[in-house]
């Protein structure tokens, strides 16, 4: 009988991780791992989340953590305010495919969370910026991103709600979590998003809109982190480790 059931619990793991889901990466791909690691981290108040307010702590935790040096961003607000956190991890203007892949940790309670927002950029050949701007949308309920309905110059940057579903304040809290994004380009900075994965569960999203802009900057890679905040005051604290930007 403890044979048959130690048996049965092994078929079940080898099961589980057969079947887990995940982004599919090139042995060519190029990797920067343990990105929350880096110290040229900065922050700010994004003026685009409304006449709130927001202030930004960050520090690397050995607990909680997978990698032993987890970051923690701990995001107080005012009036649904949003702090915007950054850094450059490199440049590189010919790769056309990405995967940005990080696991998050939000500590409870998650009330007080609007958007989970996990972008970057690249600065092309030609000077011009291409946003992948992807976020995680309490208010509708899905996975949003970015395009410039505009032209690189005269450029209007806004947010489109995907079909496939997310909603941060449903994430369980004080757990890991696995978020892997997929999207590429072309030559004119024409982005599309293809498939998100949570917990190794994919949803596609297969949706190609320009997301140029002529910002005038150097030629750069930069991953933002963005925290929401919902509701009149409150604090936000998400842990993000082992978060790896793959490129080809």
């Amino acid at each position: 009988m403890k044979t048959f059931v130690l048996l049965a619990l092994l078929c079940l793991a080898v099961t589980s991780q057969a079947f887990a889901g995940s982004a599919t990466i090139p042995s060519r791909a190029l990797a920067v791992t343990q990105i929350q690691k880096l110290t040229n981290w900065e922050d700010t108040f994004d003026t685009g989340t409304g006449t709130g307010s927001s202030t930004g702590l960050m520090r690397v935790e050995s607990s909680p953590s997978r990698s032993g040096a987890s970051r923690e961003f701990v995001t107080a607000f005012t009036n649904s305010g949003g702090e915007r956190y950054w850094v450059t991890f490199g440049e590189d203007t010919s790769s056309s495919n990405f995967v940005y892949d990080g696991w998050f940790y939000v500590a409870k309670p998650s009330s007080g969370i609007a958007n989970i927002e996990m972008d970057m950029n690249q600065v092309m050949s030609n000077g011009q910026t291409v946003i992948y701007g992807f976020q995680c949308d309490g208010y509708s309920g899905t996975w949003d991103y970015t395009e410039n309905s505009g032209t690189p110059q005269n450029y209007v940057d806004q947010w489109v709600h995907s079909k496939a579903s997310c909603n941060p304040r449903q994430w369980a809290t004080n757990t890991w979590h696995h978020i892997q994004i997929q999207f590429s380009r072309d030559g004119y900075g024409k982005v599309t998003y293809q498939a998100v994965w949570f917990d190794g569960a994919k949803q596609t999203i297969n949706a190609t809109v320009p997301s140029a802009f002529a910002l005038g900057w150097g030629s750069v890679l930069l991953t933002n982190f963005q925290i929401d905040g919902l509701g009149a005051s409150g604090t936000a604290t998400v842990y993000l480790d082992e978060l790896t930007v793959y490129r080809w």
